[in-house]
This record gives C-alpha cells, structure tokens and sequence, in this order.
C-alpha cells in the first residue's frame, strides 16, 4: 500500500514537473517572442531612416512575405519605396495599405504623397480627400498646398503652405515652395520676402538664396541680397543673376555679372565662361 502510494506520489510529481516545464518553455517562449518584437521594431526603424533605400525595400518586402498581413511591413515597404524613389511600385503599396482593417488617416496622406511623385495628381487629390478634416499635420498641408498650386487655386494655396509652415518646426523649405509659387505667379516681391524669411530658418540654404536672386532679377534688381554664402556659392548667384539680366535684355549688365562670376569663383567656372564667350560671340556676329 505504501509502495502504490509513493508510486502514485511520484506520478503526480512527475506530472507536476512536466506541467512546470510546459509552463516555463511557454514564459520562455513569449519573452522571446516579445524580445524579438523589439528588436523588429528598432531594425525597422533603422531601416527606415539609417539604411541604404533599396536594402530597406529588399529587407521589409522579405518580411512582409513572411507576414503579408502586418501593416506595419507595408508602411515601411512603401516608405522605402518612396525614398528608393520609385513612386509607382509605392503608389501600389499604399493602395493595400488604405484597404486594411487597420488603416489610419496617415497611410492615406502617405499615398497621397507617393501619387503625386508618380504624377498622377488628380488621384492624390482624390485621396487627401478622404482624410477627415480633424487630421491636421504639416505633411498633410504641404501636399494639399502642392494640388492647389497645380490647379492654379492661389487662395487655397496660400492659406495651405501658410497653415503647413505653422505646422513644424523647420518651416525653410515650406516658406521656399510658397515662395517659388510666388515668384511663378509673378508676385515677385512677395516672393523675395518669404525666400528671406526661409532663409532666417535655415541661413545655409542655397536653394533660397538662388531663387532670392531670380526675384530680385525679375524686378530688374540685380544686387545681390545680403546673405551669408561662400565664394563658390557668390559666383553661382552672381551667375544666376548674369542670366537673369540677359533673358530680360539686360545684355551688358549680364555680360559684366558673368565676368564677375568668373572672377570670384575660386576654381574655372566653366559654365560662366561658356555662357561668356557665346554672348560675346552673337554680339560680335
């Protein structure tokens, strides 16, 4: 009796045991399971920002094989995509992605966003459309100032790329768009104006400071503004601006901002001096 009892008390042992290593293989597998969450989510994150754009195409589409229904694969597929700078292979990503149970308004200004890329604008449109007016963030403005702009609706334009740079906190490039929307319409001094201000946000961008002078030289003011440039950046405004003066008949005031831009460059400035010799060239001729 004592014998079966022992037995018995070692069969529940035994059994005890075994449920207690199920037990501890299934804590063991969820931490790991949960670990590798983690380490997911980092190298997505990395992949999205730090590597190369088709490593990270190539990494979250072997993923999202393993996991086609994961939404978060399809976003930074289609964020790759997009900085791989292939819109169109984007653009079918994101059309899954706003069919997902999970979707967000984000996903559809994110493929409102790859649409335009691909140029096809009506569909961004079209999209930004069916992101509720409640949702308002900078990337959302940019691009709705972007389609009124392409339909030549300057109000909502203005009243988007206004509302877009009062979104973020490095509004330089927004003020530079606006600005060269300005300088499209003709508006040359409002154009000049918010050049200037994107350059009070970021003092080292060059797109600004050309297109200050394209203003300014469509004004027939052809001094160069006071902004802080190097002496390789001197002599492309100056040269800029030599072709601005030329393309508005300002040929000998042209002919004397090219020779200037030859001057300062501190390397042969081939381009200037082309344009030199061909100008100097159909005078003669």
């Amino acid at each position: 009796m004592r014998q079966n009892f022992l037995v018995s008390l070692c069969l529940v042992g035994t059994v005890a045991l075994g449920a207690c290593d199920k037990s501890s293989d299934a804590d063991v597998e969820r931490a790991v399971k949960g670990v590798n969450v983690i380490d997911e989510s980092n190298l997505n994150d990395i992949m999205l920002t730090a590597a190369d754009p088709n490593e990270a195409v190539a990494y979250f589409q072997r993923t999202l094989a393993d996991n086609p229904d994961r939404i978060d694969v399809m976003r930074g597929l289609g964020v790759s995509l997009v900085r791989a700078k292939k819109p169109n292979e984007a653009t079918r990503v994101w059309a899954s992605v706003v069919e997902h149970p999970e979707t967000v308004p984000a996903d559809h200004v994110e493929y409102a966003d790859a649409l335009i890329r691909a140029n096809r604008w009506p569909d961004a449109e079209a999209e930004l459309d069916k992101v509720p007016p409640t949702y308002e963030t900078y990337k959302r403005y940019r691009l709705e100032a972007m389609i009124a702009d392409s339909n030549k609706e300057w109000k909502k334009a203005d009243s988007f790329y206004e509302t877009a740079a009062g979104l973020t906190t490095k509004p330089s490039g927004e003020l530079n768009n606006w600005g060269y929307s300005k300088l499209t319409r003709g508006d040359y001094r409002e154009a000049e104006k918010l050049f200037s201000e994107a350059l009070r946000y970021d003092s080292n961008m060059f797109t600004a400071k050309n297109n200050i002078v394209l203003a300014r030289g469509a004004q027939r003011n052809y001094d160069l503004p006071v902004v802080s440039m190097t002496q390789p950046e001197r002599a492309q405004l100056l040269y800029t601006m030599a072709l601005t003066a030329i393309k508005q008949g300002d040929v000998s005031t042209g002919r004397g901002l090219l020779q200037e831009a030859i001057d300062t460059h501190p390397q042969h400035f081939e381009a200037a001096v082309r344009s030199l010799r061909a100008l100097e060239q159909n005078v003669v001729n």
